[in-house]
């Protein structure tokens, strides 16, 4: 299916890995332009490297790597000198780490919602009035399945990107975006392999007791796919919310978990 985003300008953040690297790869792969942002410049290098090699990017598709912490002020003052306008926006960022809420501080908890919630707000505000007034927009944010079935050892998480979604909520719906072809929708990923779910995997283990391979085998045996997810499939999901088929389509969140939380629906 031609998804109609060739030629288009996509900033995706976090994209040196994992799933911010599927979603960058899957719009790549479908004739997007990609600015991929991440603080650690040598990993961005090769993930440039490795898209621009991949044989299911067009040619003539153009990858631009920043390196920056695009959740400081100066971060993103660099990502729009290179570019003012972008059509398609992914936010994010590394979930907080996990842990016990009494041991959390005022700058725990203001470090994750400036990352998970009020960074993706003000790139939301640099770019959907320039999208409306082109007549085409996406921003897709990825969030947690945490907002729809929260995690105990993730409450930073929990609390800031819900946040987050509360805000989505009431800004897709308005009618100057909506209306102009601009949407904004967030993406749930339940259990992915990527280098987060280790981390989450290792907390769990440290409070049960249990090792770290017991952890992620009852994790996978909780999940009916019987599998983690890959950043592959989650990369397509994204493209096909950046895509033009899906401009009916606002103000969502889509759980990719495998079946994995019950009652969600």
């Amino acid at each position: 299916m031609n998804l109609g985003i060739t030629g288009k300008w996509a900033l995706v953040c976090g994209a040196s890995k994992g799933l911010g690297y599927g979603c960058a790869q899957a719009l790549a792969r479908e004739g997007a332009h990609v600015v991929i942002v991440a603080r650690g410049a040598e990993a961005l290098q090769a993930a440039a490297e490795r898209l621009r090699q991949d044989a299911e990017v067009p040619q003539g598709t153009q990858v631009e790597p920043i390196a920056v912490d695009i959740t400081t002020a100066e971060g993103r003052a660099k990502v729009f000198a290179f570019r003012k306008d972008y059509d398609i926006v992914v936010t994010n960022a590394g979930g907080p780490p996990p842990g016990d809420f009494r041991d959390w501080d005022r700058e725990a908890w203001i470090k994750a919602v400036d990352a998970n919630m009020l960074t993706p707000i003000e790139l939301i505000k640099a770019t959907v009035d320039g999208m409306a007034e082109r007549g085409f927009g996406r921003i897709v944010n990825i969030t947690s399945s945490s907002v729809k079935s929260p995690i105990d050892i993730l409450g930073l998480s929990n609390g800031a990107r819900s946040g987050l979604t509360g805000f989505v909520a009431g800004v897709a719906r308005t009618t100057k975006l909506a209306s102009n072809n601009v949407t904004i929708n967030n993406l749930l990923p339940g259990t992915f392999d990527t280098d987060r779910i280790k981390t989450t995997l290792e907390g769990s283990a440290k409070k049960t007791g249990k090792s770290v391979d017991e952890v992620r085998q009852l994790r996978v045996n909780a999940i009916p796919a019987r599998r983690l997810g890959t950043p592959d499939e989650f990369g397509t999901a994204c493209a096909f919310l950046c895509s033009a088929q899906a401009s009916y389509v606002t103000g969502q969140n889509f759980l990719i978990d495998g079946g994995a939380y019950p009652g969600t629906y």
